[in-house]
């Protein structure tokens, strides 16, 4: 063989080997990354004691800092019923998760020229030029105003848009539009049209007054579509999923994946019990056998704990991975501080809202472990994320548990990770 083929070959070799392997975080053993493998045995016996007393089905916990993977282990099963022990490769609901994709892909056009996060949305939907606020009365009786001025992108991205997911005031009207919850998986129709659809319904708040959660980002994943000119189910592909070697993320699964979904468990009354088949908000959902014609920027993803890793471990970058840059630096230290301002965020003391992530702001008034700075956020399932830029830590914590009454396993996760750390 001549030599300018054997060269020709290795640098073909070296070039595949690359391209298949370097898009994985690389995994490591705790101490080499100032944690302490004794103590992190406290994070494995605690999971699967959950496990053993019926209150988890199972999951996957993923553990990484200072770009290495230190704890990446499966517990219980991903369905009971057939005695079927989780992987760490199993496929989950990822809910809500999801909007930090969209959030991200909205910065992505934002860098581009294409859209300015301050301009209002109705100069790329029009039907939201103008809307109306359910305005209480009296009691649960309410009137009908237009709204103080539009609503714009970021009021979009912060959650302040005043626009929640149907159970509001005026949430009558917005069940005989049949637009009620987060699940949009079994719809026959574009996530445009669902959304043109509640530009006509009253909104919950006044935009820029309130933080209400709900269909914001599902208006954000329609507005990509339009001015990407892709659906967001390519866009995603293209522009994120791909990059990052997010191979196992989908709206709907292949069905040569669908052995690997994950079963949805309800947790109430202090027992498990399968979630109805396919159900809505609490059921397995259409992600293998819908119509698969609504890609739900809000809540429509499915994904691995390793591949949510890679985009939490870019965003943990400031914006690139693997060589690859998704976002700037300085675009993502603006999505990661809190943009509510004298907004209270509801749900918790000394935490803000950025744009597309919680932000922890004063750790004194959160009560909990962790680090001023960190951002995060979760899903319907139970499934939970968060980045702590101080320590260097991505955690991802999957699985599928809804409704999910009573569990306490969230605060535990995060008290057993930190508790880990040496240095």
């Amino acid at each position: 063989m001549k030599k300018s083929t054997t060269l020709f070959l290795t640098f073909f070799l070296i070039g595949f080997l690359n391209s298949v392997f370097c898009q994985e975080l690389q995994l490591s053993d705790p101490e080499s990354v100032g944690v302490s493998s004794v103590r992190l045995s406290f994070l494995t016996k605690t999971m699967n004691a959950y496990v053993q007393a019926g209150k988890l089905p199972g999951g996957v916990v993923l553990l990484a800092r200072k770009g290495k993977v230190y704890y990446y282990e499966a517990f219980g099963s991903s369905d009971l019923e057939n005695r079927q022990p989780m992987a760490k490769d199993a496929i989950f609901r990822i809910a809500s998760q999801t909007k930090a994709l969209v959030s991200v892909g909205t910065m992505m056009l934002q860098e581009e020229g294409k859209l300015n996060i301050h301009d209002p949305i109705s100069k790329y939907i029009p039907v939201f030029k103008e809307t109306t606020v359910a305005v209480p009365s009296d009691g649960r009786n309410f009137t009908i105003e237009k709204a103080k001025r539009e609503i714009t992108i970021r009021d979009l991205l912060t959650h302040t848009a005043g626009i929640g997911y149907g159970y509001g005031l005026a949430q009558e009207k917005w069940k005989e539009a049949e637009v009620q919850g987060w699940y949009f998986a079994d719809r026959e129709e574009p996530i445009l049209k669902t959304i043109e659809q509640m530009a006509s319904l009253p909104m919950d708040a006044h935009p820029g007054e309130k933080f209400v959660y709900g269909y914001n980002t599902d208006i954000l994943g329609a507005l990509i579509e339009i001015v990407s000119g892709q659906s967001l189910d390519t866009f995603f592909k293209e522009r994120i999923l791909n990059p990052l070697g997010m191979n196992d993320s989908h709206f709907y699964l292949p069905n040569e994946k669908s052995n690997r979904l994950a079963t949805v468990y309800s947790y109430k009354e202090d027992k498990l019990e399968k979630a109805p088949k396919p159900g809505h908000m609490v059921g397995q959902g259409m992600y293998v056998s819908g119509p698969r014609k609504s890609f739900s920027g809000g809540a429509g993803l499915l994904s691995t704990a390793m591949d949510y890793a890679k985009f939490l471990q870019m965003m943990l970058n400031k914006g690139e991975f693997d060589g690859k840059r998704l976002v700037s630096r300085k675009t993502v230290e603006l999505m990661t501080v809190n943009h509510l301002g004298n907004i209270a965020y509801p749900w918790d003391s000394g935490v803000g809202f950025g744009l597309g992530f919680a932000t922890v702001e004063d750790l004194g008034k959160r009560g909990r472990m962790g680090s001023k700075g960190e951002f995060g956020w979760g899903g319907a399932y139970h499934s939970v994320y968060w980045v702590d830029p101080k320590e260097e830590l991505v955690v991802v914590y999957f699985t599928q548990v809804i409704p999910a009454d009573g569990l306490d396993d969230h605060e535990k996760l995060r008290n057993l990770v930190y508790q880990a750390l040496e240095d």
